[in-house]
């Protein structure tokens, strides 16, 4: 490809800074929001289990990724290695997870769910879709198709 076409191609798709503006403070509020620790205080409350508050979004990233080590963990969750060390500690202490070394190196210890830990993650699951139900009450399933459709692309291209 050449310059010329490179720099229509990037002329052609520049979008409306106004439109990138509000799509940034909406993912900054959804974000802000998502982080707040009384959400995750409600989620556990709702479940009804007895976990701390800075284990149950290991247990859920261990639970959708794993199997998975520390230093991954720790760069997905936007933590220190050593934290994220000393809290998989706990959770494997608590029979959710469980841990050996990985296939591919041996330096590197993977962390996957235990059946117990399979259990945790659908009560905490099906809470978070009460939750999702009572603040999502006057969405229609088209909305919420939109969305999900929406969100999915978004992540994956950024992610990319």
């Amino acid at each position: 490809m050449s310059l010329v076409s490179k720099a229509t191609i990037n002329v052609n798709n520049t979008h409306d800074p106004e439109i990138l503006s509000r799509l940034q403070a909406a993912v900054i509020d959804l974000v802000d929001e998502i982080n707040r620790p009384r959400r995750d205080d409600r989620l556990i409350e709702e479940a009804g289990i007895p976990l701390d508050r800075a284990l149950f979004p290991l247990l859920a990233r261990v639970w959708r990724y794993g199997p998975i080590g520390v230093v991954d963990l720790a760069d997905r969750i936007g933590r220190d290695h050593t934290t994220i060390s000393r809290q998989m500690s706990k959770l494997e202490e608590l029979g959710l997870i469980e841990r050996q070394p990985s296939a591919t190196d041996k330096r590197v210890r993977e962390a996957t769910v235990t059946g117990k830990g399979r259990e945790m993650v659908g009560v905490l699951n099906a809470a978070r879709e009460r939750l999702a139900n009572r603040i999502l009450v006057d969405w229609t399933d088209a909305d919420l198709g939109q969305l999900q459709v929406l969100l999915r692309r978004f992540a994956d291209d950024l992610m990319r």
